[in-house]
């Protein structure tokens, strides 16, 4: 039985995502704001939950609005939530939707609270674009300027060069390098062929497809209506091709190392918008609300390595002091998400667990073991579904407590790797 400290169980009560589109496409309209707010109303919604038990909203973002960077006040502030909701924003790159789950099942463990809600939310259609130091310096100097013609001054100093816009980058700050090309040297360091990484990719867009047309994955999406008109809705997610082939996909060519590489478009996540949030109560509160949980967080883990090393290779770090902590093996897990960002990840991830030198970075004897692939990612992942990056746990969590109670299966095990070097592990439990 999955305890804290104090002896309260954390519930994962139930789980909802909006649709997953590529940035650019059906949800480039909606903001990361509204695509939040969609999905934690149809969370509460689909619950019958009285908006007044809700405590706390936790929800994380990667890259945030400039003009309201506190997504979860933005969010909490839906009519049917009270205004006194506390809220409060995380970001921990591609696991900020755990970094929330985690921190308010962590409340909920104390005892501060006993219901919220936690997810996240991400709209890569409206990133920020930023002015160069030169323009924004002109525009500043032009504001003060207490005359016309000291404006006109300020403003004569931008050049050309000055007009080019910024736009966020997917690099490490610290060592420049992308996150594909991160990818890429994974592929190297651990033998990963081209092959190989297709041939996944492949797997995952046929399960998705099969989750989707079976409405595995499709019930668990809130349908989304478009804006300006709201005429269109959106109830699935648009980044499965169900119709590509292993020829397509090694028909591509490399992105990140045009003469040596592996890593494509094809065998690689999309960038993506969508949301996904989670509702979590403590065990004793979610019975005496009448609620049957999808199941209950049993351990979790973070872990972090040099980001110039394998930048994606940290879960192989968290994983086994997750199973550690809830008192398990991989041989008790019944079913194991992994976060796609890269086919090339995945399968370094997957030899890292089998790796005695990773288990004895761990601080472990042995490792963790050989994944059953009959057991991992049984309705694809990211590769296939797309990967808004604040929100990507939250689908994870909801997908894999989902598909245990479907197969009967007691303990799941989520992995998510994220920029910076960092590492995610959880061990949830069913009941």
């Amino acid at each position: 039985m999955a305890t804290f400290g104090n002896g309260r169980r954390v519930a994962i009560v139930a789980g909802v995502r909006t649709p997953f589109a590529r940035s650019g496409t059906a949800l480039k309209t909606i903001s990361a704001i509204d695509l939040g707010k969609t999905c934690v109303a149809e969370l509460i919604q689909r619950t019958s939950l009285d908006g007044r038990d809700v405590e706390a909203l936790v929800f994380g973002t990667v890259v945030p609005s400039v003009l309201a960077p506190n997504i979860a006040r933005e969010v909490a502030l839906l009519p049917m939530l009270p205004k006194g909701v506390q809220a409060v924003t995380v970001s921990r790159a591609c696991a900020s939707a755990n970094q929330a789950i985690t921190d308010a099942a962590d409340q909920i463990a104390l005892g501060h609270v006993s219901v919220a809600i936690a997810g996240g939310a991400e709209s890569l259609s409206n990133v920020p674009i930023l002015h160069s130091r030169g323009f924004s310096d002109a525009l500043v100097s032009a504001s003060r300027a207490k005359t016309l013609g000291g404006r006109v001054k300020a403003l004569s100093h931008i050049r050309p060069k000055d007009l080019v816009p910024i736009t966020p980058a997917i690099a490490e700050p610290s060592t420049g390098e992308t996150m594909g090309q991160s990818a890429e040297k994974m592929a190297k360091i651990n033998h990963v062929s081209r092959d190989e990484q297709d041939q996944f990719a492949l797997r995952s867009h046929r399960l998705a497809a099969a989750g989707t047309k079976d409405g595995r994955l499709t019930a668990e999406i809130a349908p989304t209506y478009v804006p300006p008109k709201y005429e269109l809705v959106i109830g699935a997610d648009n980044g499965i091709r169900d119709d590509t082939s292993i020829d397509q996909l090694a028909a591509l060519k490399a992105v990140f190392d045009r003469r040596y590489g592996s890593v494509t478009a094809g065998n690689s996540s999309p960038l993506t918008d969508g949301a996904a949030a989670v509702l979590l109560m403590s065990d004793d509160r979610a019975r005496a609300l009448g609620y049957t949980p999808l199941g209950f967080i049993r351990s979790y883990a973070y872990a972090a390595l040099d980001p110039g090393e394998q930048l994606l290779q940290a879960p192989v770090l968290a994983a086994p002091v997750a199973l550690r902590r809830a008192g398990l093996s991989l041989r008790d897990i019944d079913l194991v998400e992994m976060h796609e960002a890269f086919a090339a990840q995945v399968l370094s991830n997957l030899r890292g667990f089998e790796s005695k030198a990773w288990a004895e970075r761990a601080g472990f004897s042995e490792p963790v073991g050989e994944v059953d692939r009959a057991r991992l990612n049984v309705m694809g992942g990211s590769i296939a579904i797309g990967h808004p990056f604040g929100a990507t746990g939250a689908r994870i969590t909801t997908t894999l407590l989902n598909e245990l109670a479907r197969r009967g299966g007691q303990f799941g095990l989520m992995t998510v790797c994220a920029a910076g070097g960092m590492g995610f592990a959880m061990v949830v439990e069913r009941q």
